[in-house]
């Protein structure tokens, strides 16, 4: 009997092209509260869960980092990202792939660290609708990456075991949730980290985008 191969994808860097109006957003927001953080900085933090940004904006900056605090730059950076949102589009492939996969009859689902108010702009420009495929945001889970509390709720959506699963993301926090939930993880270059910082953290292959990806799908259990 052949397994049943799920796959799990990240939103941010893998399946649209949004990862710098995310930066920018949380440059603005960042700005507002005075804090200054280089924007090379920020993009290193993009998909990791938001306590352990601001964990490392303590770190960084010394700042304090207090709860109404966290929950302005929550807003403030919601509220930009917002104000970008016709900027994002589809990442080459994204589209035709999840196509296939549907139509191949391969279950997938999406978990995204960032929440609903800001993955809805995502979703509407990939053509998703999350009342009908499996969409799974921060709002929804305890802890975001690089805990694997995301994708092992998306593989639950699926009814699908988390160890048959493929998680594929962009930055090195999917590669490390993928690991600890004993997922295989494939890593995607477009989200802006490189092939080796993807493949230390525990990717299995890396592609440059969703189109090099659905190219390559059945080196990574895709098949019809």
């Amino acid at each position: 009997m052949r397994n049943e191969t799920a796959f799990l994808f990240d939103l941010d860097g893998t399946l649209v092209d949004s990862v710098y109006q995310h930066v920018l957003a949380w440059k603005t927001a960042l700005d507002a509260e005075n804090i200054e953080l280089s924007v090379w900085r920020i993009h290193r933090k993009i998909g990791m869960s938001g306590g352990l940004f601001t964990n490392q904006l303590l770190r960084e900056t010394g700042f304090a980092m207090e709860p109404d605090r966290i929950e302005r730059l929550r807003r403030a950076h919601a509220a930009a990202y917002q104000g970008l949102g016709r900027q994002v589009r589809p990442l080459p492939g994204a589209r035709e792939l999840l196509a296939f996969l549907t139509d191949a009859g391969i279950p997938w689902a999406i978990a995204t660290s960032g929440r609903m108010e800001t993955a809805a702009v995502n979703l509407a420009a990939l053509g998703v609708d999350p009342k009908q495929s499996a969409v799974v945001t921060r709002d929804e889970v305890r802890y975001a990456k690089p805990d694997p509390d995301l994708f092992l709720a998306a593989a639950a959506r699926l009814d699908a075991p988390i160890e048959r699963a493929v998680v594929v993301g962009d930055s090195i926090w999917d590669m490390l949730a993928a690991t600890r939930c004993r997922a295989l993880g494939v890593g995607l270059l477009s989200g802006g980290y490189g092939s080796e910082e993807l493949r230390q953290s525990g990717a299995i292959r890396v592609y440059e985008d969703p189109a090099d990806l659905l190219d390559h799908i059945d080196e990574v259990g895709g098949r019809r």
